[in-house]
């Protein structure tokens, strides 16, 4: 009878086993498993948007499938594409989190019409909701994660749309340009060699941008220092690949040429006053070596509703790569604690 009871106790633990791997393979599967009919194509969907001045397609790719957590990725430059955010396929798939490439108008795999005009932030928060209804995102599963420029993108969709979104992630961007040129001004340039600083400036006051020069100095004393920490041979594939994409056109027509501040058409841009409007969970994240303030990234989260602050200590501009681990702690912290019903997350 002992023996028989070893071996029902056996059974029964092999069973509960079992029961547990199918229950974790069950979701992973139904994260993997396709949502389009026909052949499939690895989740690209290219979504017609309407201009003033015609159609024009913009490529997505979703990765994952998950009903509750679906997030929108909107890239930076201004004029790069969503190749730099591939580092996102190492840790969001493993939490079931579900996100989407998304090349804005003018950039990467969609179309560029190659007209300045296009090139405008009100036109660019309409392609946006074009593109969110065309995947059928929601006020039950929307998150939108804006990086840099993107999240200044990110910050006037949510103003105008919010009620259609779940959550709002604003990376590495501070809610003022013009903040942000004095910040340029005030504390990073006084961070390089002045030596250097002079030779840029004199190349700056000549408006002699397209001199290698100016990206020879710009590279090692303020790119590796405060865009991505890292020697600037490591620098990894994906960022290389998508930054050797950048539209010039549309980045230069918002930003400016200069790497001090803007001075294009979002050089006026400051929407610290309509912070209040916000209600969305809004997750803000700065880090200490950014480009942008860090100190004004952590007051945009007192500034909404509700607020939540990620500060990425070793990071800077791209943390999700110098400060990896962080920074995409934080994020999954803050997608889960969200669906889970929170407002507000601590991090």
């Amino acid at each position: 009878m002992k023996i028989a009871g070893v071996v029902l106790l056996t059974v029964l633990a092999s069973c509960t086993q079992q029961k547990k791997t199918e229950e974790a393979q069950a979701p992973a599967a139904a994260y993997f498993a396709p949502t389009e009919k026909g052949v499939q194509d690895g989740g690209v969907q290219m979504v017609p948007v309407q201009t003033a001045k015609g159609t024009f397609n913009v490529w997505t790719k979703r990765v994952g499938n998950n009903p509750k957590i679906k997030l929108l990725l909107l890239n930076g430059g201004p004029g790069a594409t969503h190749e730099y955010f591939e580092c996102l396929e190492n840790f969001l798939p493993s939490e079931g989190i579900e996100f989407i490439y998304y090349d804005q108008l003018g950039c990467g795999n969609s179309d560029n019409p190659k007209d300045t005009t296009f090139w405008d932030l009100p036109r660019y928060v309409e392609e946006v909701e074009q593109v969110r209804q065309a995947l059928n995102l929601g006020p039950d599963n929307f998150y939108l994660l804006g990086h840099s420029w993107g999240g200044i993108l990110a910050m006037e969709y949510a103003l105008k749309y919010q009620q259609n979104m779940k959550g709002l992630v604003i990376s590495n961007m501070m809610a003022s340009a013009i903040d942000y040129g004095k910040y340029a001004q005030d504390v990073l340039s006084k961070q390089m060699d002045p030596k250097v600083l002079a030779q840029v400036r004199a190349i700056e006051a000549k408006k002699d941008f397209q001199n290698p020069k100016y990206m020879e100095l710009l590279m090692p004393h303020f790119y590796a220092k405060h865009v991505l920490r890292l020697p600037l041979e490591e620098w990894p594939e994906p960022v290389n690949r998508s930054f050797g994409k950048m539209n010039l056109s549309f980045y230069v027509t918002m930003q400016g040429p200069s790497e001090f501040g803007i001075s294009g058409k979002l050089e006026k841009w400051d929407r610290k006053a309509d912070l209040k409007n916000l209600s969305v969970p809004t997750l803000s994240i700065g880090a200490q070596h950014d480009t942008m303030d860090p100190a004004h990234m952590r007051w945009m989260a007192t500034q909404v509703q509700n607020g939540s602050y990620l500060h990425c200590p070793n990071g800077s501009h791209m943390a999700f790569y110098d400060d990896q681990q962080t920074y995409m702690k934080g994020l999954i912290s803050f997608l889960k604690g969200i669906d889970q019903g929170q407002k507000e997350v601590t991090l």
